[in-house]
């Protein structure tokens, strides 16, 4: 296990510290606004949490934080912006390009952005910035400091090649260890297919880009198309934290018939091997649809598990302006309440084209803390949050 370490040690100093600052947390969601229903199978459903948070222009990405904190990148802007649980805005950070980032579980930011080379102006790289939220100044992003860029392509060669710039880094998903996955697209596929999904460590060195092995034992060194969003298992709170190395990836691939799959990573005499999950649930007697079903989605830019315990997966559909909610074993839906007297999983996926409180307009990002959902709303430039009305008592 890494240099988790000293800065773990950190993260257990700050938050005891911090736990008892109010004004670095603020207040929780406020939700005393909401009429709570009768528990019912008609009711169960996701009901909007106000107020909107609207100070944002393109918002691309919204992550629940170790820290507690409720991260939003602006495209629009090129900023990151520190939410506290209430929705107070607590922090802004410039980073050029802005469009996805991660926080490791030592607490520091890792977000995708642009680079200007500096060779030649007109050429800009996809590249990962490292930003050190502890420093001596203090805690958060008004005290970032940069200690590293990963750019692309020089974290796996030396030379420049011009049309490196079509390049995209799309995504991060941080592991146990802080080691992390980061998915990738461009035009090229010979003599190596520019999708894929790569494996960078603890420290941002490049390791390997994935190979999946399928259940008869042939290995795919092409099997990424159009990856984009991505998720481990490794999600706050930092309770009982997965070790497997297991992720769930989104692919925009017009062509794709699973745009949403679960790789496992197993570990044998043999080596590590990564491998689709092919057991998920398609029983018909517990749920009405299922995430493994053929064209399921469109355009699924964002995938959320939630690491409470609930084991939820979330997946956010900009073609269809819809948010949908999963089972880990892939049945659609939440388990109905006792008292409903139902046997099925009720559906408690949502959206719509539109500006209401529980529509989109390209839906970008979805993320997940203490049982709410936010949702980065990128077409109507806002933040939407969310309550499942069972979880509301």
């Amino acid at each position: 296990m890494k240099n988790v370490s000293i800065k773990t040690l950190g993260f257990a100093v700050l938050m005891v510290l911090l736990s008892g600052c109010e004004s670095y947390f603020g207040d929780k969601t406020d939700l005393s606004f909401i009429e709570l229903p009768e528990q019912n199978f008609r009711e169960v459903a996701y009901v909007p949490v106000q107020p909107i948070l609207t100070q944002f222009a393109s918002p691309t990405d919204v992550v629940a934080g170790f820290d507690e904190l409720i991260y939003v990148v602006d495209n629009g802007s090129q900023e990151v912006i520190a939410l506290d649980q209430s929705g107070r805005e607590i922090g802004r950070k410039f980073i050029q390009g802005a469009m996805t980032m991660a926080q490791d579980r030592s607490l520091d930011l890792l977000v995708i952005g642009t680079i200007t080379d500096t060779a030649n102006s007109s050429i800009v790289r996809s590249c990962i910035y490292r930003l050190d939220l502890s420093t001596s100044m203090g805690y958060g992003l008004r005290f970032a400091e940069f200690t590293d860029t990963i750019i692309h392509p020089f974290y796996f060669k030396s030379s420049s090649i011009s049309s490196d710039q079509d390049v995209s880094l799309k995504n991060i998903a941080v592991l146990e260890d802080n080691s992390f996955y980061v998915t990738r697209t461009g035009p090229r596929t010979v003599p190596t297919r520019d999708d894929a999904i790569l494996l960078f460590d603890q420290n941002g060195r490049f390791i390997t880009p994935l190979e999946i092995t399928d259940s008869r034992g042939a290995v795919f060194r092409d099997f990424f198309k159009d990856p984009v969003g991505i998720t481990s298992l490794v999600k706050p709170p930092q309770i009982n934290v997965d070790t497997r190395g297991d992720f769930i990836f989104t692919s925009v691939d017009p062509n794709g018939v699973l745009k949403v799959q679960y790789i496992e990573k197993l570990e044998s005499i043999d080596g590590t091997a990564y491998t689709p999950k092919v057991n998920f649930s398609a029983d018909t007697t517990l749920a009405s649809s299922f995430i493994n079903e053929p064209f399921k989605f469109e355009r699924p830019l964002d995938v959320e598990f939630t690491g409470d315990g609930t084991n939820y997966i979330f997946v956010i559909d900009a073609e269809k302006d819809s948010l949908y909610q999963f089972t880990a074993n892939g049945l659609e839906g939440v388990e109905p309440p006792p008292a409903s007297g139902q046997t099925k999983f009720i559906k408690t996926s949502f959206g719509g084209t539109g500006i209401g409180a529980a529509q989109f307009n390209e839906p970008a990002a979805v993320a997940y803390n203490n049982r709410i959902l936010y949702v980065a709303d990128k077409g109507n430039s806002r933040l939407l949050r969310f309550k499942l009305t069972l979880d509301i008592r």
